[in-house]
């Protein structure tokens, strides 16, 4: 088994009792990093990934299971960070994002639904001389190669 696969097994194990905790990526990298990216649908405590990482390194060193040095690290994905999943894309319904299209086109605009096949962001549309409309567009998944939440700091 790949060392990814028991991670996720462990990381499951650890949070079975929590539903709104969730495992967003696990990679192993060369330079002997493996990275947790977990998440929860109202944010994730540091405790949690405190207790995940302990768990999961525990586990991994009585295993003896990564055969070189390496270095744990479980966090949340940051505010740069792409949205990867759809349970992430349910949890920012409501938030301004931007998305990257197949084509290398850009749009922005609120997240405001999200179901198996695309998304739904109500934009905002500037023709020179004219008053700016509000439409919503829908945009396959299949479109989109890159969707970043935007942070406002006004």
């Amino acid at each position: 088994m790949q060392i990814e696969g028991r991670v996720r097994e462990l990381i499951e194990e650890k949070i079975a009792d929590r539903e709104d905790l969730f495992v967003v990526r696990i990679k192993m990298h060369n330079n002997g990093l493996l990275e947790i990216l977990m998440d929860g649908d109202n944010g994730i405590a540091i405790e949690d990934c405190v207790q995940i990482s302990r768990h999961v390194g525990f586990h991994l060193e009585e295993e003896d299971a990564i055969d070189r040095a390496y270095r744990l690290e479980v966090s949340s994905p940051g505010i740069d960070t792409p949205l990867l999943l759809h349970r992430q894309y349910q949890k920012n319904i409501g938030r301004s994002v931007r998305i990257k299209g197949v084509e290398g086109e850009k749009r922005e605009g609120k997240l405001i639904a999200v179901n198996d096949k695309s998304i739904v962001i109500e934009e905002v549309k500037k023709e020179k001389g004219k008053k700016a409309i509000v439409e919503d567009a829908e945009i396959p998944l299949d479109n989109i190669t890159e969707t970043k939440v935007l942070i406002s700091f006004k």
